[in-house]
């Protein structure tokens, strides 16, 4: 049974359930539109997700079928009602950013659950994700350029590294919205289901993750983390770094044992 993580806000709901932890963007009344106490607790929960050893994967997704319909520039700049989560965001240097995945991203594979909105803000908390599972009646988009602004999340940047540089510039430039099937066409998302089985479905991956070595796991993100934009000699330098000491684990031990055995391993993150 999932438990509620005392990080959670009135707008974050933050559970744990063995090793997955689930982050529910939770204002349905604004389309889960950002807020600072949503903001605040997903900045939390990153980081108590990067920190917590036997926490192998998260899933970001939001409440009443929808994800997040971006920036509510009002709610964000008015002060929580929330003694602690006005505290926190003292604390906090730049929570915006690290609730929005620009900064501090997870150390552990993240992945997004999509049904409904996901625009503006919504796609940029998509872009920040590992893998994305969206609904077929989802509606994606980043519309900053159709409202003036711009996608201070990280898009402009990261979007064109993701996808090919002229279908990204089409979303950018135009504000459009994308469909799933064109998203998935692009290689902007991982794959697209059936309404309402978006969370089902990342919580499958989530578990096949969870079943791997976590140091593993948490190595390959690192080496592509630190070598991009390396040419391979030096990306493949540093990824002998990361790599050797897993090899050199416990966890390898134990895989090699449990593949001789024929049972599943019982990693440790040793």
């Amino acid at each position: 049974m999932a438990e509620r993580l005392p990080i959670s806000t009135s707008h974050c709901v933050v559970e744990r359930d063995g090793h997955v932890v689930t982050v529910t963007m939770s204002r349905p009344e604004a389309r889960n539109a950002l807020s600072a106490d949503m903001l605040v607790g997903m900045a939390d929960a990153w980081a108590y997700v990067s920190s917590t050893d036997d926490v192998r994967v998260a899933i970001l997704t939001g409440a009443d079928g929808q994800f997040c319909a971006g920036a509510d520039l009002k709610a964000m700049g008015t002060p929580s009602a929330d003694e602690r989560v006005r505290l926190r965001a003292a604390e906090l240097t730049d929570y915006h950013w690290k609730g929005l995945l620009r900064d501090s991203r997870p150390t552990k594979p993240l992945i997004s659950a999509i049904e409904g909105y996901a625009v503006a803000g919504g796609t940029e908390l998509l872009l920040g994700t590992d893998i994305r599972v969206v609904a077929e009646t989802a509606t994606l988009g980043l519309y900053e350029a159709r409202r003036g602004l711009f996608p201070m999340g990280g898009s402009a940047v990261r979007l064109p590294r993701q996808i090919p540089y002229t279908f990204a510039m089409d979303i950018l430039l135009t504000g459009r919205s994308v469909t799933p099937a064109e998203a998935l066409r692009m290689g902007m998302i991982t794959r697209v289901v059936p309404a309402g089985e978006a969370l089902t479905v990342a919580r499958e991956v989530a578990d096949q993750i969870a079943a791997c070595g976590p140091l593993s796991v948490q190595a390959i993100l690192q080496a592509y983390r630190r070598t991009e934009g390396l040419d391979e000699e030096a990306a493949l330098k540093i990824s002998d770094q990361i790599g050797w000491p897993v090899f050199a684990s416990e966890d390898a031990k134990e895989g090699a044992r449990a593949f001789r055995e024929k049972r599943p391993a019982i990693f440790t993150g040793e």
